[in-house]
């Protein structure tokens, strides 16, 4: 239980969902054992999803959500395939889903639409205006699979940013299997695009560390 009760408006404020989870993530911390980076070492992409490369062609394009999460932390179960695009690029996007046999069913509250592909996965298209995306996109890495994924830095930014609570936790369990190059890396990304969140990002580090103990890269 928090010391202070947040009314459901407040909670959509993603400030303050971080000052909640934060609050009770810190009472509930317990050392780990660092098996989760035993785990990281071997991982590998137990599931295959879609690579649009051959769809989008020279459209950048990442993979987001969960499924990117699995190039920095042991891979969790997700259902639906998240993509980052810049929004300028949008419409071009839209020409080649539908010439590619993808289903458009409806758009997405934070920006971007829905479609399901012709294999019947679904896919949330994030179609961002925000400054650093060129920059996020132009500096990719790749998941156990190959698909290009946000460099670490890039990725904890957007899960910050929207705050939910699966994103938080993804973003501290990455953080805590991270090299100290990494956090300095991420550290340097916050103080330009996300400057009042630079306190809760130590806090996620420091929480990432006490779950996977004295273990990390």
């Amino acid at each position: 239980m928090v010391e202070q009760e947040f009314s459901v408006t407040a909670l959509a404020d993603p400030r303050i969902r971080r000052q909640v989870f934060l609050d009770i993530a810190r009472r509930r911390a317990r050392p780990g054992t660092g098996s989760a980076l035993s785990f990281l070492e071997q991982r590998m992409a137990t599931k295959q999803w879609p690579d649009l490369s051959s769809v989008l062609g020279d459209i950048p394009w990442s993979v987001i959500g969960g499924v990117a999460t699995r190039a920095y932390m042991p891979e969790r179960v997700t259902q639906d395939l998240d993509i980052l695009i810049a929004q300028a690029d949008a419409e071009a996007a839209h020409s080649r889903l539908r010439s590619a046999g993808f289903e458009l069913l409806g758009s997405l509250s934070i920006g971007g639409t829905v479609w399901r592909m012709p294999s019947g996965v679904l896919m949330d298209l994030i179609e961002s205006q925000e400054p650093w995306v060129a920059e996020a996109l132009g500096n990719l890495q790749t998941d156990p699979q190959g698909l290009p994924v946000l460099s670490l830095p890039y990725l904890v930014l957007i899960k910050v940013h929207a705050s939910r609570t699966q994103d938080l936790a993804d973003a501290s369990r990455m953080l805590g299997l991270s090299s100290e190059e990494q956090r300095q890396g991420t550290r340097q990304v916050f103080a330009r695009w996300l400057p009042d969140a630079q306190e809760d990002l130590e806090s996620l580090i420091t929480l990432g560390e006490m779950e996977i103990g004295d273990e990390r890269p």
